[in-house]
């Protein structure tokens, strides 16, 4: 414990050597058999003598009365009070009080806190084991966070419990340096919660941040700025930080950096007396139209209600500490009466400070001349049910009800600790604390786990860091039309086991100081709407980027996402690119013209086949008909009728069935039909050359059984074909979307390349032949010469599917099969027109010339 000696011994010594030795302090003091110790801003200010060194220094004096804090401190001596009349709470204890006014001054608070510990105002007796039973048992106080954090380090020590109702700083919730530091006033970090919550709640992602140069301030911009980063809910566009000292220029710069920001709200963790200076620059500047957000430290502060600064701060939003009715304090507080018989040339009398304040009076013996200039002495008879100031108005007890809460919890903790039964404590050996030898580290285990709810309804617990259950008000300055204001609340701010953080607001009461009567926008960029992402500008805050649409195929129905999401495979992204759509699909239909025109043709080329067999049918006696072999020319006609017919399998929506059965039908149609030819051009060329000397012979070979033998082993092998085919590798329907990302192509895959390839090449190789064949006996004598028709037809046939070839490889999706069907129709037409159309012109048009002498030459044609 050396060490702790050390630090403390060396306080004293710097706080008692500057007070001259001692320090008369302002204090209210009353006997008990347990005595609680208070600190309280009585004073608005200390002055204390200039160290020359040269004489004896004189007395810190403190001046400009605070009738609130005075108030406060009354507020613990009546809950004292109210205890020690309460028969169920600390039965047949008594409990006394010692309250310290601090001045606003961390020497002089600091000073009270170790008379407190100490008992003894003049000085400090320790033990040589720096422990012992301090004479109070526990503090209420201080008001400010940064006189918490140097009394509690010192106070911790020693485990002396210490219970704050206005310092809220959240470095105050560290066990480690402050174990015995407890408050009935929320941490920052929750009004920092409630604070991100009011923005969520009005969508400001872009605020800027003013605090004051102290731990209050300092400790909230840096938690602040860390909840709100973790959060994502907004982004500030600039921190200040408000000099303790009136700096002009700064105050310049600073209000220059508000106006020229796009932020309109501005949130404030600073004192009043930060706001004053603040504002008078603002008004200066004329700076409106901003939204202002107030921390518990200046929300409900009076000074700043003027008529002057209205214009400006009218509207503020802001979180104070949750009001509380007390019910008798306003009775008590009239029973107020001064001491005296006390010697007032101390000045330590806080009661008699407060009359002389009130009543504008002194006491006797009076300061030097003040009788003489016209002053009134004090009689104690003064009368202040006729006061007309806030001392009387219990009507918004909110520090006072952090104090009134304080000291029960202590209460609730001692009775808790003095029911305690031997053989069932908590502490070594089951043993219980008792009056005679409590130890400070004892109240604390107690006032760790006290639970008590007051009359007004709240609960009061504290949590592992000593931190109360957090509950808020929210405020909201109304400037009325009649140039009077008022701080109304609109709101709360809280948080349960059950719900967790809740914000409740009534937005019908808010008054907010713009034109539309409407919450304002303060955004750095506007929300991003459906069908566009986010990207954020380099080197800007993340609340600052550029909404950039979403690529094709891709959408976001939600604002302000990073990434847009691709669309399922068969859906594509609407217009909007805000959701996804069921891609269009085509395929060659029998509704769309392509398809419609194709499909006529081929029954078009159908009807044709069956009149040119109709009439050849007819006209089968004839020569012309006998002459070209009519059997064969009957089953190419038949043949050339199922080539017009299996293009319509190509049309349609593709199935498996259509897919399978499309090439096969093509293939063995168009075999079919080239084989009929290849017979054709055979039988043509034989009979011509039976028709000279010898060549009688070969018309044995081309006999009628010959004849179909020969068709039905052409196209039997591309029967084969077309099963190996369809059983190695079958075609089957295919979505294909590799030429339009928005279309879904629906086609049939060849399957096999290879089977489609031996396909082709099978018809290609016949129709070559048939060609060659055809062409070597176009000079036969005959007046109608059939190798030549054949020769012609053939290379049409030729010409159409060497053209295919490339065409149909490049096309894309459902043009592919209109080329092949073009094709097909195509080679169908070239053949039947260049095969049948001169012979039914014979027929029909010519029949003078459909007799056998024009057929072999011998005749007369005209």
């Amino acid at each position: 414990h050396c060490w702790k000696l050390f630090i403390l011994m060396h306080m004293l010594f710097f706080f008692f050597f500057v007070g001259g030795g001692f320090f008369h302090l302002n204090s209210m003091q009353k006997s008990g058999d347990l005595i609680l110790g208070g600190l309280f801003e009585v004073h608005f200010f200390s002055i204390f003598p200039d160290l020359s060194f040269t004489s004896e220094p004189q007395q810190p004096t403190c001046h400009g009365f605070d009738v609130l804090g005075f108030r406060q401190a009354k507020t613990m001596a009546f809950a004292i009070d109210e205890i020690n009349r309460n028969s169920n709470l600390l039965p047949n204890v008594t409990l006394g009080f010692t309250l310290y006014d601090n001045c606003v001054e961390l020497g002089i608070g600091f000073r009270a806190a170790l008379s407190l510990a100490s008992g003894q105002e003049d000085q400090i007796i320790l033990h040589n084991t720096c422990v012992g039973n301090p004479p109070v048992i526990g503090i209420v106080g201080d008001s400010s966070s940064t006189r918490s954090i140097a009394i509690s380090t010192v106070l911790g020590l020693y485990s002396i419990p210490m219970v704050s109702y206005f310092a809220t700083c959240s470095c105050l919730s560290d066990r480690k340096k402050y174990p015995s530091f407890f408050r009935t006033i929320p941490s920052d970090v929750f009004q920092v919660h409630a604070l991100i919550q009011i923005l969520k709640h009005f969508g400001w992602t872009w605020a800027g941040l003013l605090v004051s140069d102290d731990d209050y301030g300092l400790h909230a911009a840096r938690s602040f700025q860390s909840e709100l980063s973790q959060s994502g809910e907004g982004c500030l566009a600039y921190t200040e930080i408000l000099s303790l000292h009136k700096e002009t220029d700064e105050l310049r710069r600073i209000v220059n950096v508000m106006k020229k920001s796009t932020a309109q709200v501005v949130i404030v963790f600073a004192h009043e007396s930060h706001m004053i200076n603040l504002m008078e620059e603002v008004v200066r500047q004329n700076v409106t139209g901003l939204q202002w957000m107030a921390s518990e430290a200046w929300t409900t502060a009076v000074v700043l209600q003027t008529p002057h600064l209205m214009p400006y701060l009218g509207g503020t939003l802001g979180i104070a500490i949750r009001r509380g009715e007390i019910t008798g304090l306003r009775e008590f507080l009239l029973q107020i009466r001064p001491d005296l018989h006390h010697n007032n040339s101390y000045g330590n009398s806080m009661v008699n400070q407060f009359w002389e304040f009130t009543f504008k009076c002194r006491f006797e013996p009076a300061p030097a001349g003040w009788v003489e200039g016209g002053g009134i002495l004090c009689t104690g008879q003064e009368d202040l049910e006729n006061v007309n100031n806030e001392f009387l108005d219990v009507s918004d007890l909110r520090p006072e009800y952090n104090v009134y809460k304080a000291v029960y919890a202590l209460a609730y903790s001692l009775d808790e600790m003095l029911q305690c039964k031997p053989g069932r404590g908590p502490f070594s050996g089951n043993s219980c604390a008792t009056l005679q030898t409590l130890e400070p580290w004892q109240h604390v285990y107690y006032l760790e786990r006290v639970n008590f709810t007051t009359e007004f309804g709240d609960q009061v617990s504290f949590d592992e860091n000593g931190d109360v259950v957090p509950i808020y008000d929210v405020m909201n300055w109304l400037w009325l039309p009649d140039g009077s204001t008022k701080v109304q609340n609109v709101g709360e701010v809280k948080r349960s086991a059950f719900k967790g953080e809740e914000l409740i607001l009534d937005e019908d009461k808010i008054f907010w100081n713009f034109e539309s009567k409407k919450p304002g926008r303060s955004v750095c960029s506007e929300s991003c709407p459906p069908g566009t992402h986010m990207v954020r500008r380099k080197g800007e805050p993340k609340c600052c980027f550029d909404c950039i649409p979403c690529s094709e195929g891709k959408i976001n129905n939600k604002s302000n996402s990073l990434e847009c999401t691709s669309c399922p495979e068969d859906f594509w992204s609407n217009h909007q690119r805000d959701h996804c759509v069921p891609k269009k699909t085509e395929f060659l239909s029998y509704d769309e013209p392509l398809g419609f025109c194709l499909t006529a043709t081929s029954l078009l080329g159908t009807i044709i086949c069956a009149v040119v067999i109709g009439i050849f049918f007819f006209h089968r006696r004839t020569p012309i008909v006998l002459a070209n072999n009519s059997e064969l020319s009957f089953q190419l006609l038949l043949s050339l009728k199922l080539c017009f017919l299996c293009s319509l399998l190509f049309i349609g929506r593709p199935r498996l069935w259509t897919c399978q059965l499309r090439h096969a039908a093509f293939g063995i149609s168009f075999v079919l039909c080239v084989s009929c030819i290849l017979v054709k051009t055979m039988v043509v060329l034989a009979v011509f050359k039976a028709s000279k000397p010898g060549g009688g012979a070969s018309l044995k070979w081309f006999g009628a059984m010959q004849q179909r033998g020969t068709i039905l082993f052409l196209t039997s092998i591309q029967v084969v074909i077309c099963t190996a085919w369809l059983v190695s590798a079958s075609p089957t329907p295919n979505k294909n979307t590799q030429y339009h990302n928005d279309k879904i192509i629906y086609e049939c895959s060849v399957g096999s390349s290879v089977g489609f390839g031996v396909l082709l090449g099978y018809i290609g190789m016949l129709a070559f032949l048939s060609f060659l064949i055809a062409f070597l006996a176009r000079n036969l004598p005959d007046s109608f010469n059939e190798a030549k028709l054949i020769t012609f037809s053939m290379l049409i046939f030729c010409a159409v599917w060497v053209a295919f070839v490339p065409t149909y490889i490049s096309s894309p999706g459902n043009h592919a099969d209109a080329v092949e069907v073009f094709a097909i129709l195509a080679s169908s037409f070239g053949l039947l027109v260049a095969l049948f159309g001169p012979k039914c012109y014979i027929i029909l048009l010519r029949p003078e010339m459909n007799t056998k002498k024009v057929i072999m030459g011998r005749g007369t044609r005209s």
